[in-house]
């Protein structure tokens, strides 16, 4: 993956389903504003490219597909994510917070069965985050937080899928830069703070 050289910052949380990423990300944009940051919060699969409309079909299970073809869909995804709406706002200095971003689709994709050489390749002319924060979490309490929002289950929400997936997200950090694990097993304030320690040895958080 590319490093880029642009003003603004690329920040991405990742993690299981269930694994809190959401509190985590409502904190993390609500501290840089305090701070006097232009932030903007995205997520993948977005919402707005054909391709991310039909990756939503197939997620909820409207639609079934072999996985290296949901794998391209990500890669079309990404790039207009990127184009349209990330390198953009990196531009403009702003800080670029995303719910999720390639290194969901290896580990997912891997546990799927696919070559995560391949995987990488297919991804390796996007941009690497300035800092990706893995929110680790049992794959059994991200089971018990799905099924206590009494919605029903997408395609990866089950727990062979999270533990194959859990393992492949521990690889990350020795695969690529700027990537870290933290403990999602405490409380959401706790994980917040370790966040803003991690902030702050990247030099993100200088006061302005």
């Amino acid at each position: 993956m590319i490093k880029h050289n642009y003003p603004g910052k690329f920040i991405v949380i990742e993690g299981l389903d269930g694994s809190g990423k959401s509190a985590q990300i409502e904190l993390l944009v609500n501290f840089l504003e305090e701070i006097g940051r232009k932030v903007i919060l995205t997520k993948e699969p977005t919402i707005d490219s054909e391709a991310g409309k039909k990756i939503k079909q197939v997620l909820i299970g409207e639609v079934k597909i072999e996985p290296l073809e949901l794998q391209s869909l990500y890669v079309q995804d990404r790039k207009e994510h990127l184009e349209k709406k990330v390198i953009p706002a990196l531009k403009e200095g702003k800080f670029v917070v995303s719910s999720r971003y390639a290194f969901s689709t290896f580990a997912y994709g891997a546990s799927d069965g696919l070559d995560m050489d391949l995987l990488i390749k297919m991804n390796e002319q996007f941009l690497l985050p300035d800092l990706t924060i893995i929110i680790d979490v049992l794959p059994e309490s991200c089971i018990l937080r799905i099924e206590s929002r009494g919605e029903p289950k997408e395609l990866f929400e089950k727990k062979e899928k999270l533990t194959k997936v859990n393992e492949f997200y521990k690889k990350m950090p020795e695969m690529f830069e700027n990537v870290i694990i933290i403990n999602g097993e405490r409380t959401i304030p706790e994980v917040f703070e370790e966040m803003k320690k991690i902030l702050n040895k990247f030099n993100f958080i200088e006061q302005k």
